[in-house]
């Protein structure tokens, strides 16, 4: 039996969770220019010839603008591009309509976590996704339906009030980005990496110890399982050429992290190995253990990513991702974050990878690069607590020289205008062919100048 004085502080306890004052919901987000993002998808509203639909983010293309207006107690979604037409409803259907029909106005209410609903007044009415067809993704066609949790949407700014970084001894691992080459090993001067013919078309010009002096911290590495271990090649180690092995590289990465001790890298792989073949192949690198950094050990998921002079003091500076499932590895026996290489998905979001073929016009929209029927993994998804690291690339299918130069002297303006409001994140690794030309980082150093919201 409890005592009285027991009682008596529950009592107390009862009674001040009642009057408490509790934290006011996110208000309306003040009139300006929006993107109505999916937070089921990450896609965004578009005018589509009077449909409203969920596009791939596109920046200022594709009619994916907004402008928010009050309309007495409730707001209008002004298209940018299309001065007096609004986002609204047409019977079930998500539709735009003259700005001055009863149609085009929403209730919007806070929803939590940054998140809203949009509701016709008056009624039970959401726009909202529609229900996923089995087999498939999500219907691009914008519904007016039920509450739930794909009647959820961002108001994400168009343009975001920005705040300088913290102090460098303050800065979270979340808010630095990092220079990364894509295909780093596919660069002929450390060894082969594709069969005679493709071998002529390298995507980087540098061997890796050069990137690193260079100022590369993110390295992509195609790894395939031969007789000889994990070995560097591009879609197949078959008539490669005295290719490499990945345990050279990592050691090449390990004593240059020995040598400068306020360095961080990190290596992502495409993974085409068994998990077994791989720990032997980690196995073999000297000093590996001493800087592999583990977040799997170290509360992120519950308390955010550290800051980078956490992590330097710990000397926790070689952070290490695997594109491998893991539930392919359970049917195994062996996961590999067992031995510390990390699952990417449940650690990142990453876009999808190619703009386009190796000439000609790009396309700069920013989506993920894991959304099928099987998979959705937004690029703004979050989790209480902490939030994922964004991979962008910002490459093509063939990495012609003259092509990713011009490509990457406009990496800068792509992550602020597309990629950024698209994960609702700041870039922390950007992937990129010929990291020697067009300047990738001076956007790096752009991106690291300021905090996204």
């Amino acid at each position: 039996m409890r005592t009285p004085h027991v009682l008596l502080a529950t009592t107390v306890a009862l009674a001040a969770a009642v009057v408490a004052p509790q934290p006011a919901a996110a208000a309306v987000p003040a009139p300006g220019t929006y993107y109505v993002q999916s937070a089921t998808t990450g896609l965004n509203a578009a005018d589509s010839g009077g449909a409203v639909e969920q596009h791939r983010p596109r920046g200022n293309e594709d009619r994916q603008q907004w402008r928010l207006k009050p309309d007495g107690v409730s707001h209008l979604l002004e298209n940018t591009e299309v001065p007096g037409h609004c986002l609204g409803r047409s019977g079930d259907q998500a539709a735009t309509v003259a700005c001055t029909s009863a149609d085009a106005a929403w209730e919007i209410t806070p929803a939590g976590d940054d998140r809203y609903t949009l509701k016709a007044p008056g009624t039970t009415r959401h726009l909202t996704v529609a229900p996923q067809p089995s087999g498939s993704t999500y219907p691009a066609r914008l519904t007016v339906g039920g509450a739930g949790d794909l009647a959820a949407w961002y108001l994400t700014p168009v343009d975001p009030a920005t705040a300088p970084m913290p102090p460098e001894d303050r800065r979270t691992l979340d808010q630095v980005t990092f220079l990364t080459t894509h295909n780093a090993y596919a660069n002929g001067v450390d060894g082969g990496f594709a069969p005679p013919f493709v071998n002529l078309v390298p995507n980087q010009t540098r061997g890796i110890e050069r990137q690193l002096a260079d100022g590369v911290r993110g390295f992509m590495l195609d790894i395939h399982q031969t007789p000889d271990g994990a070995i560097l090649c591009h879609n197949s180690c078959t008539l490669v050429s005295r290719p490499v092995a990945l345990w050279v590289d990592l050691q090449r990465m390990v004593d240059f992290l020995e040598a400068h001790p306020d360095q961080f890298v990190t290596v992502f792989l495409e993974d085409y190995v068994d998990p077994g073949v791989l720990r032997a192949e980690l196995a073999r690198v000297d000093g590996l253990s001493d800087v592999l950094y583990r977040p799997d050990r170290t509360g992120v998921r519950q308390n955010g990513w550290p800051a980078m002079a956490d992590l330097i003091a710990a000397n926790d500076r070689l952070l290490i991702f695997t594109d491998h499932s893991r539930s392919a590895d359970q049917a195994a026996g062996l996961t590999r974050d067992g031995f510390g290489v990390m699952y990417q998905r449940e650690w990142t979001v990453e876009n999808y990878w190619s703009m386009g073929s190796g000439i000609g016009s790009s396309d700069w929209s920013c989506y993920s690069r894991w959304y099928d029927a099987g998979t959705n993994i937004p690029l703004t998804r979050t989790e209480p607590g902490f939030r994922p690291l964004f991979v962008m690339n910002h490459f093509r299918d063939v990495p012609i020289a003259g092509t990713a130069g011009t490509d990457n002297s406009k990496l800068a303006d792509r992550a602020r205008r597309f990629c950024q409001p698209a994960a609702r994140k700041k870039p922390t690794f950007l992937a990129v062919d010929h990291y020697d030309l067009g300047s990738p980082a001076s956007a790096v150093a752009t991106l690291n100048s300021y905090m996204y919201p």
